[in-house]
């Protein structure tokens, strides 16, 4: 598992206003019903963010960091993948009891992607139409948001926290979208050195991909409790922030 339900993420760098939140319900092409989480900023800066939480669906780490992204100025929405077999959560978000091995299992490429497509589509409806968007995501979230540089959808790049080479899978060889890797150095859950074989194969296809290593971070870094890796925590939002505002409409 990676962020349980009490962690919350670390603070943005840059804080602007924001000027919506909520939960709501989402409909993807086939028709299911999904819950997801919106925020936006008062003063937008040119791009949107998709995110993509771990294993543990739409929880509240996710819901408090589609609040910060809005506050770097950055509309987003962060989806949940489990309305297929859970239908959408309960008030909106995934509670501290969610059973969600048997749903991860469930769960398929198409209708993951089915979803953001969805969020892309809700995004574009509320903050323009040409609204470059990039996926962000974590473990497993980390692993989709990667496989996206390969994929169908219109995405402007593509960021991943603590990520698996196998969920990416053969797309790598397509990849060609701007990719950000955003690496624990001390993951139990997957070796560096397949992480970085992994930025090679997408490299090879063409894709620019760039990769940060924190020495010694474990998975989950990324959280407010985690003292001692705060500095990690604000170089990887400088890092997510530098892609956001290299493929932002001007």
């Amino acid at each position: 598992m990676c962020h349980d339900h009490d962690s919350r993420p670390p603070a943005a760098p840059r804080t602007g206003d924001v000027a919506e939140r909520g939960v709501l319900t989402l409909t993807a092409a086939d028709g299911t019903d999904f819950s997801a989480a919106y925020a936006a900023p008062a003063d937008p800066r040119g791009a949107g963010i998709v995110l993509l939480p771990d294993v543990r669906g739409l929880h509240p780490f996710y819901v408090a960091l589609a609040d910060e992204f809005a506050r770097a100025g950055l509309p987003t929405v962060a989806i949940d993948y489990f309305g297929r077999t859970a239908g959408p959560a309960e008030q909106g978000v995934r509670g501290a009891d969610f059973a969600w091995r048997p749903h991860v299992e469930a769960a398929t490429p198409e209708g993951i992607d089915a979803d953001l497509a969805a969020a892309v589509d809700y995004l574009r409806a509320r903050a323009g139409a040409d609204l470059p968007v990039v996926t962000v995501g974590f473990c497993l979230g980390g692993s989709i948001s990667w496989r996206q540089s390969g994929g169908q959808l219109d995405i402007a790049g593509c960021v991943g926290f603590y990520g698996r080479p196998s969920v990416v899978g053969d797309a790598a060889t397509r990849a060609s979208r701007p990719t950000l890797m955003l690496i624990a150095g001390d993951d139990a859950a997957t070796p560096v050195a397949d992480q970085l074989a992994l930025a090679d194969t997408m490299r090879a296809a063409g894709a620019d991909v760039r990769t940060v290593v924190y020495d010694g971070a474990p998975h989950s870094f990324f959280d407010r409790a985690h003292g001692e890796w705060s500095e990690a925590c604000r170089d990887a939002w400088e890092h997510v922030l530098a892609l956001t505002d290299r493929v932002a409409v001007r």
